[in-house]
């Protein structure tokens, strides 16, 4: 059996199926009548107010982002194949691969190399997609991929690159629209690759126009980007932008030139993009280390490459500045690594968002599961989760990668999963970011069918989501919920819950959620009984 395998809560009313939501291991829950399996029970007409004293559950601990990278470059997680079909259907398993770990979030790198998933005005298609830049692969696969994920209410993370062009240093392979081919005088060849100058105003226009162009013209909920901003030193050269320096640097060193270079693009993405869709988030992956104590008296207890002197990347600036919704540092060693120790790190993260209004959820490294001692122990990364569990400020975590993830090399996801996701989790409120909860849900009905119970209630104005609680038992019509008694978190009108057991009787709650994750009061429960044979 494999271990995705599982019973399904299925969605009703939504476009696509739920896919493998492996809910075995949920704790039982259960109810309030409102009607059970002999009939109804008359609803009061004062339901609504009857109802309004009931505290909206709010941002409790048990609140995490939950998510998984899908890399695209090089077709590390996807696509594998090149026809349509197989490439829907692979991606399809990729989010049941989400489902099954109880997972709430995917993070999809749709510009892996200043080249595009969807139909761009600025930038030509991915060859990741057909196997050539600038083939048309028939479809819009941002679409795609964006439809699937919310079907299933997994928020869609759009994954950025700002600067990378090409793994191949000859520009003569890039597609005719290419913008590096049209302006050479961008690029520049470092290591292996083509990068483009991020010292360059119009390399920031470059990319500020690809962002904005999907924040526009698509419903995504983040956009992403990880570390990838100057490149990573190659054998101690320096990278080669000393014109650029000599026309822009205007009397400042280069390394803080530099820093004010991606400072700048940064902090303009972030302004244009709440500007345009005060809901959409902005958040940065970086390299793990910002500086090492021993540099900087504000640096961690680490000896690593310190990301503030290698990629120019201010993480810790742009956190206390505010530019930022999410930081997700790489934190990609073990507990007690002597270099870079995890727990250390944590720590140390956890205080620089203190005090703020950015979210900190951690990156956990899926795939380096297997690599030596340390990390063939598939408890490892379990062990890091209960770690992040003693720092409040810690919101979630985000697996890379996604193939990783299906492989459960070890049984590691699997271990993950049982020992820290029994349940499904609701996201944690976005703050400073407008929204608010929608009405309670009204005429919620929860009635047997088949092997099941099917439970469904009218639709709240505004709304994108609804969270489903179910208790053991006849409770009271009103009551507030718990979130330890999460059985769903769902779009569309409905669920059948196949959990539920022959001869007992639950009661369920339905809660409703704007699209930044506030949620309202419970509407009046129904309890069912659920018939035996």
């Amino acid at each position: 059996m494999s271990w995705r395998s599982g019973t399904s809560i299925r969605v009703l009313a939504a476009t696509v199926s739920a896919g493998a939501l492996a809910a075995c291991g949920v704790p039982a829950l259960g109810g309030t009548d409102e009607r059970d399996a002999g009939g109804k029970a008359p609803v009061p007409a004062d339901a609504r107010a009857e109802c309004a004293a009931i505290a909206a559950p709010g941002d409790s601990a048990e609140r995490r982002l939950r998510g998984m990278w899908i890399a695209t470059v090089a077709g590390i997680d996807w696509p594998k194949g090149k026809t349509r079909e197989r490439q829907q259907d692979d991606y399809r398993k990729l989010l049941d691969t989400a489902q099954a770990m109880r997972l709430n979030a995917v993070f999809v790198q749709i510009r892996p190399n200043s080249d595009a998933f969807y139909p761009s005005p600025y930038e030509p298609w991915s060859q990741w997609i057909t196997g050539k830049q600038g083939k048309d692969p028939g479809y819009d696969v941002l679409g795609f991929m964006l439809k699937e994920a919310h079907a299933r209410n997994l928020e869609f993370h759009a994954w950025f690159n700002p600067y990378r062009v090409s793994r191949d240093p000859d520009l003569k392979k890039l597609a005719p629209n290419s913008p590096a081919r049209q302006h050479p005088d961008w690029v520049r060849k470092y290591g292996t690759g083509l990068w483009y100058d991020p010292g360059l105003p119009q390399v920031r226009d470059l990319a500020t126009k690809a962002v904005m162009d999907v924040v526009n013209k698509y419903d995504i909920d983040a956009v992403h980007f990880d570390d990838y901003f100057y490149p990573y030193p190659e054998d101690g050269r320096d990278y080669p932008d000393q014109a650029t320096y000599k026309t822009y640097g205007k009397g400042m060193g280069k390394a803080a030139w530099r820093r004010q270079n991606v400072d700048t693009l940064v902090r303009s993405l972030s302004q244009n993009i709440h500007k345009a869709k005060p809901w959409v988030r902005f958040g940065i992956s970086p390299f793990g280390v910002w500086r090492n104590k021993s540099t900087d008296p504000a640096g961690s207890d680490t000896h690593a490459l310190e990301s503030y002197d290698a990629q120019y990347a201010d993480t810790r600036k742009w956190i206390k500045e505010g530019w930022l919704d999410y930081v997700t540092p790489q934190l990609y060693w073990p507990i007690g690594d002597r270099r870079a120790d995890y727990a250390t790190l944590v720590d140390w993260w956890s205080k620089q968002v203190a005090g703020t209004k950015v979210q900190l959820t951690i990156g956990q490294a899926a795939y380096r599961v297997g690599e030596d001692a340390t990390w063939k122990k598939p408890a490892e990364l379990s062990r890091h989760l209960t770690l992040n569990r003693k720092y409040p400020a810690v919101r979630g975590d985000v697996f890379f990668s996604a193939a990783d993830l299906a492989a459960n090399r070890h049984g590691f996801a699997a271990r993950v999963r049982d020992d820290h996701y029994p349940r499904p989790a609701v996201p944690p409120v976005v703050q400073d970011r407008g929204g608010e909860a929608p009405p309670s849900t009204q005429d919620l009905r929860a009635e047997p069918a088949g092997k099941g119970v099917k439970v469904q209630w009218r639709p709240a104005k505004g709304a994108t989501a609804y969270a489903v609680y179910r208790v053991d038992g006849k409770r009271p019509g009103c009551a507030p919920v718990d979130p330890q008694r999460l059985i769903a978190n769902v779009r569309g009108g409905g669920i059948v819950d196949p959990s539920a057991k022959p001869g007992k009787s639950y009661t369920y709650y339905v809660t409703a959620l704007d699209r930044l994750h506030h949620e309202s009061a419970p509407g009046r429960g129904s309890t069912v009984t659920v018939p035996r044979g």
